[in-house]
């Protein structure tokens, strides 16, 4: 049985530079404690925000302190959970940050209330006189936007006290399948047995050559969670009836329109990429076909999704992944390059190698105040190279966001982050398909594309965005959310997305939406679609050699959150407010598989 190592033996090397952040967990302690020692200076604000613009400035500086220290200490916890799962200390952190969260959030909640109290009239006229309040401009004008739906000081400080108990639904989950859930070993064609875990579920087991690995690993997989579907789609369902709570408590129409008005997103935009993708399925049925036919397969079935074509594989390791990225990158100047491979190979921005009890997948993670992390299982492949390119992208969003705004603008929504990070992925693939000659590489550069990054964002993520708009649309209808409903629903949308020629094992895929934990982030899986269809748009541009297309993206990545999502977006070069972007992602997607059937012949 293949083993997998132990948290404590891996490399340092390739671990997350936490000691950078905090030199040690008393060290964490003291500064959580910090925290909550300084709560009763924020609400001596309150009520007095409206005296003059010096006290407002002093209010929100207050209020901006404590909420960079809040979103560190969150942050390390979070992190050291993930790399981690099996460590109890770090798991009781989790807990402690996010009770610490939630009362900073009741204690900052007269915030807002008290900006709309001062009206837009007195505010635009301090905003004048005062250089240092105009520089909150955009975040007062999204405040006043949304002030229909800002509810009393009172009110809005019980919503954020409720932010703690909303969340154990969503750690509950985590908890149940990270920590505590075993997977049965998979089984070779030889009989040999193979460890299945989180952390090489996908980037190892799903990718294995041997079919009857990937067959017995993903029963595994998912009948581990059908043995628990009960108490998984109560978590779900609750998640569920959270989110139609704050629709309905902030007098919203829908809990579509709650989450996408936070973003200044039209519904329009997500209607666009549902109704295009459905349009677009036979391009996805096609690819099937042909991966069916060139794996010499009677059936096709979930699982084969991700099998090797290449008859070798590729190998490469962290440090070769971080040479071709940078060559790719290449067009975005010496600064962006330096940077990146700086973060990579000295500052240990990335925790790389799997280990027990480590989650499935891989994020960027940071503050301000810190390096922008990055938690991944590299399995020295193609596909994780594709990986850390995504994640670098994402990394480097942060960075020159954190470098160019203030803390006001430093964050930025999921709709421009996976812009951002399959820029990378796209620019990678533009790069090494033109200057890469071995066919192996190809085949495999290829495959890792349509069926791991499309198949990721252009066919999951949309079968997820339907089936979370169904069970959110059955809530608020007051219609019950049980197991067996929502594994039948899930197993139609993606028995239409796979095509009438498949026939899917319900059971085990109608599962499949238990093993994302984005669907506790309501409506958060849909902008990976959009995201891909931007950063294709934009990535052409650079690749065709158009005027400014690099500083109009680097324009972008330093531009944060002060503007809306959407606006920034056109500034860099892509509307996604049409389908046009979608359909000519799919038209990158259809390339790529008249480029592979060429090269399986």
């Amino acid at each position: 049985m293949s083993k997998i190592p132990a948290r404590k033996d891996v490399n340092k090397k390739y671990t997350w530079n936490a000691e950078s952040v905090y030199k040690s967990p008393k060290q964490w302690e003291a500064a959580l404690q910090s925290i909550l020692k300084d709560l009763p200076k924020i609400k001596k604000f309150e009520g007095k925000l409206g005296q003059s613009p010096e006290m407002l400035l002093k209010g929100l500086k207050a209020v901006e302190d404590i909420g960079l220290q809040t979103y560190t200490v969150y942050m390390y916890a979070q992190f050291a959970y993930a790399v981690d799962t099996t460590n109890q200390a770090s798991a009781a952190m989790v807990g402690r940050a996010q009770s610490m969260a939630g009362q900073v959030g009741a204690a900052t909640a007269f915030l807002n209330p008290e900006i709309l109290k001062i009206g837009r009239k007195k505010l635009d006229a301090w905003m004048k006189k005062n250089k240092k309040l105009a520089v909150h401009r955009q975040s007062f004008d999204d405040l006043f936007r949304q002030q229909a739906h800002v509810r009393s000081s009172e009110v809005e400080e019980i919503l954020g006290m409720a932010t703690d108990p909303f969340s154990g639904a969503s750690n509950s989950t985590s908890m149940l399948v990270n920590a505590d859930f075993k997977f049965a070993p998979a089984t070779d064609s030889k009989g040999k047995k193979v460890e299945v875990t989180q952390s090489n579920f996908y980037s190892t087991l799903m990718e294995h050559p041997d079919r009857k690995v990937r067959q017995s690993a993903f029963d595994s997989y998912h009948d581990k969670h059908l043995e628990f579907k009960n108490t998984l789609a109560t978590n779900l369902s609750t998640s569920i009836s959270a989110n139609v709570f704050n629709m309905r408590a902030r007098r919203f129409n829908s809990t579509l329109s709650a989450s996408l008005f936070n973003n200044n997103i039209p519904e329009e935009v997500f209607h666009n990429l549902i109704n295009t993708f459905k349009k677009k399925l036979p391009v996805w049925h096609r690819y099937f076909e042909i991966k069916r036919k060139a794996l010499k397969l009677k059936d096709f079935q979930y699982y084969d999704v991700w099998a090797p074509l290449s008859k070798k594989r590729v190998p490469l390791t962290f440090e070769q992944a971080v040479d071709h990225i940078s060559d790719a990158l290449a067009p975005l100047g010496k600064d962006y390059v330096n940077t990146l491979r700086q973060g990579c190979l000295k500052d240990r921005w990335v925790d790389s190698t799997a280990n027990i009890g480590k989650m499935n997948g891989a994020f960027s993670y940071g503050s301000p105040s810190t390096h922008p992390f990055i938690m991944m299982s590299f399995t020295n492949d193609i596909g994780s190279m594709s990986t850390l390119a995504h994640e670098l992208g994402h990394s480097m969003h942060s960075y020159l966001t954190w470098k160019n705004q203030p803390f006001a603008y430093s964050g930025y929504s999921l709709f421009v982050a996976e812009v951002a990070s399959n820029f990378n992925q796209a620019m990678m693939r533009g790069h090494l398909l033109n200057t890469i000659k071995d066919k192996n590489f190809l085949i495999a550069l290829i495959e890792e594309a349509v069926s791991g990054n499309f198949f990721r964002y252009f066919f999951q993520m949309p079968t997820l965005a339907r089936f979370e708009l169904e069970t959110h649309q059955r809530a608020e209808r007051g219609e019950p959310l049980t197991s067996d409903s929502l594994i039948n629903l899930m197993a139609d949308l993606f028995g239409e997305g796979f095509g009438p020629k498949i026939k899917l094992d319900r059971p085990r895929v109608g599962m499949v939406w238990s093993t994302f934990s984005h669907l506790f982030a309501d409506y958060y899986v849909y902008q990976y679609a959009t995201g891909i269809s931007g950063a294709h748009a934009l990535s052409s541009r650079i690749l065709r050699g158009e005027p400014n297309a690099a500083e109009d993206y680097l324009g972008f990545l330093k531009s944060g959150s002060s503007k809306y999502p959407l606006d920034v977006l056109k500034g860099a070069g892509v509307d996604l407010t049409t389908p046009k972007a979608v359909e000519e992602t799919f038209a990158v997607m259809e390339g790529y598989i008249d480029r592979l059937e060429e090269l399986v012949g």
